[in-house]
């Protein structure tokens, strides 16, 4: 590959296996939330034209509680690798716990909960922490806000900036996630080479080319790896 490796720099991706483990639903275990609501009924662009209060509803439960959880030890651990590392978190979790268990860089590509954006100027993007977003909120051109979240039928965010950092990356982590989603999972296509490569999830449907797969949970197995990484290790 032409693409030069950085030793010093980590890329975590990361899915909804570690935020189930601050208490967070996920869309697909049994528990899951599309138990309760299809797909169509409130994460589409269909559904916000169709039922737009269902759509806030839903958000709003899912905000309220993904600002009570708590970042749990696979957020800090993340985290800790900032003390030795260039490290940038690219996660599909639409939650802030990589933020509040004090990861400095983190790239969402699936949204963000505690933000809210215009319906008509997709730049107009505002911070509202775990308040609300009510029919009749708008934004300074007077449209209704929504959530700031990539529905199921519109692109995902940030992927050219994901993909330029993975592709650097002397060591790559990806944690919680079943690699269903596309095109977010793809991004492990672009990791070098030689890089460190290590996934953490208790399954897949496939295991890319090079990782190497610890089957578990996030925080079984991620501060060991954030201890050996710190320790100058090869995870074993």
């Amino acid at each position: 590959m032409s693409e030069s490796m950085d030793h010093n720099k980590i890329v975590v991706l990361t899915g909804a296996g570690v935020s189930a483990e601050s208490g967070l639903p996920t869309f697909r275990d049994m528990n899951g939330l599309w138990n309760r609501y299809s797909i169509t009924e409130v994460a589409s662009p269909e559904a916000w034209e169709s039922n737009p209060q269902l759509v806030l509803d839903f958000y709003n439960e899912r905000r309220k509680t993904a600002v009570a959880a708590s970042p749990n030890a696979a957020h800090q651990a993340i985290a800790e690798l900032e003390k030795k590392y260039d490290v940038v978190v690219i996660t599909q979790n639409v939650d802030d716990l990589h933020e509040r268990g004090g990861s400095s860089n983190v790239i969402h590509v699936h949204g963000e909960l505690v933000k809210a954006r215009s319906t008509t100027d997709p730049s107009l993007i505002y911070e509202i922490g775990g308040n609300e977003i009510k029919l009749g909120d708008v934004c300074e051109k007077g449209s209704q806000l929504r959530p700031h979240i990539v529905w199921f039928g519109e692109a995902i965010q940030n992927y050219e900036l994901s993909a330029k950092h993975i592709k650097n990356a002397g060591k790559v982590l990806v944690i919680g996630t079943s690699l269903t989603v596309y095109p977010a999972a793809g991004l492990l296509n672009e990791a070098h080479y030689h890089a460190e490569k290590i996934l953490v999830s208790l399954d897949i449907e496939d295991k890319p080319y090079g990782f190497r797969w610890i089957k578990g949970t996030a925080v079984d197995h991620v501060p060991q790896i954030v201890n050996c990484w710190l320790e100058g290790k090869k995870v074993t």
